[in-house]
């Protein structure tokens, strides 16, 4: 049956796009002592766009096949350009700033500190003027007090260099997501995204060069965490997500996709021997909590009436 084969499809792929992510901080972790920012996030995100362009032709192409020539529609490509373009561009903050982060947090506190879009995404919404479940700003509540754990020390009350840089990524990352809602419906979301890579890989490639020096056995010696982080996270965890999404709930893979944080702490645990206290973990586990209350129905948290 479809439906059993979604229950089972729709986990395994959500699941899959945030593994990729979460392996992902790791290998931008790795990049961040090998390249400039600018320079390994430019080639990874214009990377990423390069290999989903065959995927949107063929796309494309099977939906006009067998069609008479009247019939056949032009490839919207005015549209793809301006939601490319207004999502790629806090892409292009977001991605950089992430990247900048890496140079002075572990990759787990990247990871969970830059979840926060999926806190920022409704407060955002009121100014868009979408109310807010009551749910909502109880995981407010929780993902404000759990950062202050994870990122403020004991008897310290001011936000390290590398806590802000990586905030302001999660409020560009808040906008790109509000972006993408407004175009999906009007134009394919691979093309869409694809178009987004592009645009923010080349803006970025564009102040690598001004910025930076880049090096060419530089990118070669961080080939490994550049290829990774743009096939693997842009591409193949994009289009992971979208399966995923087509055969789930929109709270329940939202839940799931934002385990990535959980898996950017064990890999960067397992792999780079990063550890977190006992504070950051707590503050870690209260984010998520607040994650995961922003996903659920609005319905569990409303008294049914009974009828008489």
């Amino acid at each position: 049956m479809a439906s059993d084969k979604g229950r089972f499809l729709g986990p395994l792929f959500c699941i899959s796009a945030a593994l990729i992510w979460g392996l992902s901080f790791v290998f931008q972790s790795e990049g961040s002592g090998m390249v400039e920012t600018f320079t390994f996030n430019g080639i990874r995100t214009f990377l990423g766009g390069l290999v989903l362009i065959p995927i949107v032709a063929y796309t494309f192409l099977k939906q006009n096949k067998g069609l008479a020539k009247e019939e056949r529609q032009k490839f919207p490509i005015k549209d793809v350009f301006i939601g490319g373009l207004c999502c790629g561009i806090p892409l292009f903050f977001g991605g950089n700033l992430q990247q900048e982060a890496f140079c002075y947090l572990d990759a787990g506190k990247v990871g969970f500190i830059t979840a926060l879009y999926m806190l920022l995404v409704p407060i955002f919404g009121l100014f868009l003027k979408q109310k807010a479940r009551l749910n909502i700003w109880v995981g407010i509540a929780f993902g404000v007090f759990g950062l202050f754990l994870l990122s403020v020390k004991k008897g310290d009350f001011s936000l390290g260099k590398g806590e802000i840089i990586t905030i302001l990524g999660a409020v560009a990352f808040a906008a790109q997501i509000i972006e993408i809602d407004r175009f999906c419906r009007k134009v394919d979301c691979v093309a869409l995204s694809c178009m987004q890579f592009l645009i923010a890989g080349g803006l970025s490639i564009i102040c690598m060069f001004i910025f930076e020096a880049p090096s060419i056995p530089a990118i070669k010696g961080a080939g490994m965490q550049i290829l990774y982080a743009g096939v693997m996270s842009c591409s193949c965890a994009f289009t992971f997500q979208a399966i995923g999404q087509k055969y789930s709930e929109p709270a329940a893979a939202s839940i799931l996709l934002c385990l990535e944080s959980v898996f950017s702490v064990i890999f960067g645990w397992i792999i780079l021997g990063q550890s977190l206290n006992a504070r950051e973990l707590t503050g870690c586990a209260i984010m998520f909590v607040g994650i995961i209350l922003t996903q659920l129905p609005s319905e569990m948290f409303t008294k049914k009436k009974i009828k008489g």
